[in-house]
Formats: C-alpha cells, sequence, structure tokens
C-alpha cells in the first residue's frame, strides 16, 4: 500500500474477488499451519507415547486456545481500528492502534507465561488430568508455555502484517514456524529418544523464529512508521482494541471453557462406560484438532475478509462491504461442506493417522466423529460473521455471535445430556448447539445485509 489516501489505497479500489484472494489466501495458509502446530506434535506422539500422550496434549490444549484468544484480541482488534483509521484517513491514530496492539500482545504473552509455569500442576488437574496423565501434560505445557510470548506475538502481529498490506509475508511467519517444528519433531523425538518433551521443545522453537520474523517486520511498517512512542500504552487505544477484538477472543475463550468443561465430563462419564476415562480424552483432543483444521480455513477467510471491510466501511463504501461479506461467507460455506463428507466418510482413516489403538478406541472416534461434527456444513457462517460485525465496529454484536454456539448453547448441553444419556450425551450435545446458532447467525446478518443495502443506495445517489 503506497498511501494512506482513501481514493488510492487498493483496499479501496481493486475488485473484491482479487482483494479477498490476496488478503484471504495467506491468511488461511497461516491459521493452517498454526493448526498444524498441534497436529504434527499430536501425530508423532501418537506414535512413540500412544494415547497417554495423546491425551496428555488434550489435557495441554486449552492453554494454546488461551494464547489465540489473547491474539485475536489484540491482533484483530488492533487491525480493524487501524483499518478504520486509515480508512477515514487518521495516520497517528493508525499508528497508535498498531503501535499499542504489539505491546499488548508481547506482554499479555510474558504474563501468560508467568502464570502458567507457577500453576502448572493445579491447572492441568482442572483441565482434566487423570493420574496416568498427569505426568505427561505436565512435561509438555512446562516446556511450550516459554513459547507463549512468541506464539502471541506471531499469532496477533500477523494481523498487523495483513492490515499493513502484506498478507504474503504474514503467512511466511507462521510457515517459517511450522516447517521449523515438523523437521525438529521426528528428530527429538525419535532421534534423541526426548519424548513429550522433544515434541514440546521443537514446537518452541519454531514459534520463537516466527515471533524473531514478525518483530523485524514491525521495524519496516510500510502504510505508517511505528515509533517508540506509538508503542507506549494509551488508555483509549486499548480500550478500542480490547473492544473491537472482545468478539474472536471471546470466541476462543468460550472453546477454552467448553474444552475443560468437556474433558472432565469425558472423564467422569468415561469412567462409568466400557471405554474408560483414557479413550473418549484422546478421541476427543484428535478430534477437537482436527476440526480446528477446518475452523482454521473459516477463521483464515474472516481474517482475509476483515482489513478489506474495515477500511471501506470506515471510507463509507458500502456496497463493497457487502459485496466482500456475501463473498467470504460463499467460501466459508464450501469449506464446511467439503469438511463435512470428510468427517462423515473417513473418521476411521482420520484417527488412524495418529497411532494404533483397540477395537473399542476407533468404535468411540468414528461414533464421535459422525455425530460431534454433523452440522459442520453450516459452522463456517459463525466466525465470519462474527469477524464481520468486530471489522465495522459493531463489537456488541460480534460478541454475542461469539459466545451462541460455545456458551449459550453448547456448555449447558454438555453438561445436561450426559445426565441422562451418558458419555452419548456429549456427542449429540454439538449438533444441536450447531443448528441453533447458525439460525441466529442467519437472523443477524439478514438485518445487517439489509441495512447494507439501504446505505449502498444512499451512496449511489451521492456518487450520481
Amino acid at each position: 500500500m503506497p498511501t494512506t489516501r482513501t481514493g488510492s489505497n487498493p483496499l479501496g479500489v481493486e475488485p473484491i474477488n482479487k482483494l479477498l484472494t490476496r488478503f484471504a489466501v495467506p491468511s488461511i495458509i497461516a491459521m493452517l499451519v498454526s493448526a498444524l502446530y498441534n497436529i504434527v506434535d499430536q501425530l508423532f506422539i501418537g506414535h512413540s507415547v500412544g494415547t497417554l500422550g495423546n491425551a496428555a496434549t488434550n489435557i495441554a490444549f486449552p492453554l494454546t486456545i488461551v494464547c489465540t484468544a489473547l491474539s485475536l484480541m489484540c491482533g484483530i482488534g488492533g487491525a480493524a481500528n487501524f483499518n478504520l483509521s486509515l480508512g477515514r484517513n487518521e495516520p497517528d491514530e493508525a499508528r497508535r492502534y498498531a503501535g499499542n496492539s504489539v505491546c499488548m500482545l508481547f506482554s499479555l504473552g510474558l504474563l501468560l507465561c508467568i502464570v502458567v509455569r507457577i500453576f502448572l500442576q493445579p491447572l492441568m488437574f482442572l483441565f482434566g488430568a487423570t493420574s496416568d496423565i498427569m505426568d505427561y501434560s505436565v512435561t509438555y505445557t512446562s516446556i511450550t508455555s516459554l513459547g507463549f510470548p512468541f506464539l502471541i506475538l506471531t499469532t496477533g502481529g500477523s494481523n498487523l502484517i495483513r492490515a499493513d498490506g502484506s498478507p504474503r509475508f504474514s503467512m511466511v511467519c507462521t510457515l517459517t514456524g511450522a516447517v521449523i517444528n515438523t523437521v525438529l519433531d521426528p528428530l527429538f523425538i525419535f532421534g534423541f529418544n526426548m519424548g513429550m518433551a522433544g515434541a514440546a521443545l521443537a514446537t518452541i522453537i519454531g514459534q520463537i523464529i516466527s515471533g524473531i520474523m514478525v518483530i523485524v517486520y514491525l521495524t519496516r511498517f510500510k502504510t505508517v512508521q511505528l515509533t517508540l512512542k506509538s508503542l507506549l500504552p494509551s488508555l483509549k487505544h486499548c480500550r478500542d482494541i480490547v473492544t473491537l477484538g472482545m468478539a474472536p477472543c471471546f470466541n476462543q475463550v468460550a472453546m477454552m471453557v467448553v474444552q475443560i468443561a468437556m474433558n472432565n465430563i469425558l472423564r467422569h462419564y468415561g469412567a462409568q462406560s466400557n471405554y474408560g476415562s483414557e479413550i473418549p480424552l484422546a478421541c476427543a483432543g484428535i478430534i477437537t484438532k482436527v476440526n480446528m483444521i477446518f475452523f482454521s480455513l473459516c477463521i483464515g477467510i474472516s481474517q482475509g475478509l476483515q482489513p478489506i471491510v474495515s477500511f471501506n466501511y470506515g471510507a463509507k463504501k458500502y456496497r463493497r462491504v457487502r459485496e466482500a461479506y456475501m463473498k467470504a461467507a460463499a467460501a466459508a460455506t464450501i469449506a464446511s461442506c467439503i469438511a463435512f463428507l470428510c468427517f462423515q466418510l473417513f473418521p476411521r482413516q482420520i484417527i488412524g493417522l495418529f497411532g494404533s489403538g483397540t477395537e473399542e478406541y476407533f468404535h468411540f472416534a468414528e461414533e464421535y466423529f459422525r455425530i460431534f461434527l454433523f452440522f459442520t456444513f453450516i459452522n463456517g457462517l459463525q466466525p465470519v460473521s462474527a469477524n464481520f460485525f468486530t471489522s465495522i465496529g459493531k463489537a456488541g454484536k460480534g460478541i454475542f455471535l461469539s459466545l451462541t454456539r460455545q456458551i449459550i448453547f453448547l456448555l449447558p448441553l454438555i453438561v445436561i445430556l450426559p445426565m441422562v444419556m451418558g458419555i452419548d450425551g456429549v456427542m449429540f450435545s454439538a449438533p444441536i448447539a450447531d443448528f441453533m446458532a447458525a439460525v441466529l447467525v442467519i437472523y443477524f446478518m439478514r438485518r445487517e445485509l439489509k441495512e447494507l443495502t439501504v446505505l449502498s443506495a444512499s451512496e449511489n445517489t451521492e456518487a450520481a
């Protein structure tokens, strides 16, 4: 982007298809790579440590979700305010939002690292660890927690880099860390026989390298120049960042709360079933992370949509805002349908990638895949729509839509249904929640799209 002026900024004039491809594709790749951090660990741990190792990574997974939540709060909140300011031709404000976002990202990452290391064992028990799993989960998390500041800076900083007009470099930052992790995993786990510790060490080395790349880019921002003064925390700018970043943050926090509740419920009701506690915990962990690959596609689309929508809404180009949302929603729906077919047709093949197990293990996993993820084909609309509202400054609606599936519907259902159906109640809670959340998303978006249509008509009248 050569300038901050509305008229010549590519976000305001280039075709929407071209912009979505330019911003969404690198974002999708970056999100997929981020999800693969955990998938790669799970694959190698499954083949080296086994079911208990897979269960341990599931126990540690809520902390990864916390990192993502903080990253998206500061990253998307900062990027949305940054692009809205550029759309209004306010470069000084854009600079302060970007700088404050960077300061918040690293500070929160460091704080999370310290808290986790102080309360490590109680946290693992809270997240659902059994006595057999505890040592594995503590070993893994004690090392991965050291990478939290760099993981949060990379994930959140990538949103700022995209907002600055460099989606490809944003992708390269994440991709570099993932490649390093993938190369080092087998070396540390099998070559050096380090087991869980090897997987964790490979992960944080990749995260540190990615974080350094983000820092280097931030010193060479294109649209505005970041200065030391812009990094100084400002209550107003931090508040605005949090306000617009709360929707994607709440969505991740909701996922964490549900994950913790589900782990404990699976541990309790699994012990009362033929499967025992460890099989449901291991299977649920794998299926959650496989599902995260699908959600990474949708979140990547929504993140690619963000700078386009924010800039054009700030510049009052409402027709382009509406067009961008419709095309992003269509892309997310296509991805959802493909994921649905994979989950329904190939559950055993997918679970088999993560190591061997008993027949009971595969039977539970197949049922869990097909039932729990039954309404995947409509799940892509929620993250795109929630992030859309955030991008245009309507944080309240974005936050509400972020909470519908996980907190308002799914959490009560995974508590209530197992009381009646046992462990099967966990499986059936998700499709019910997915359907109800989709109905609300469609209702809210129909109203918003009608409003944009009216604003587009007035925009055309003014232009004439």
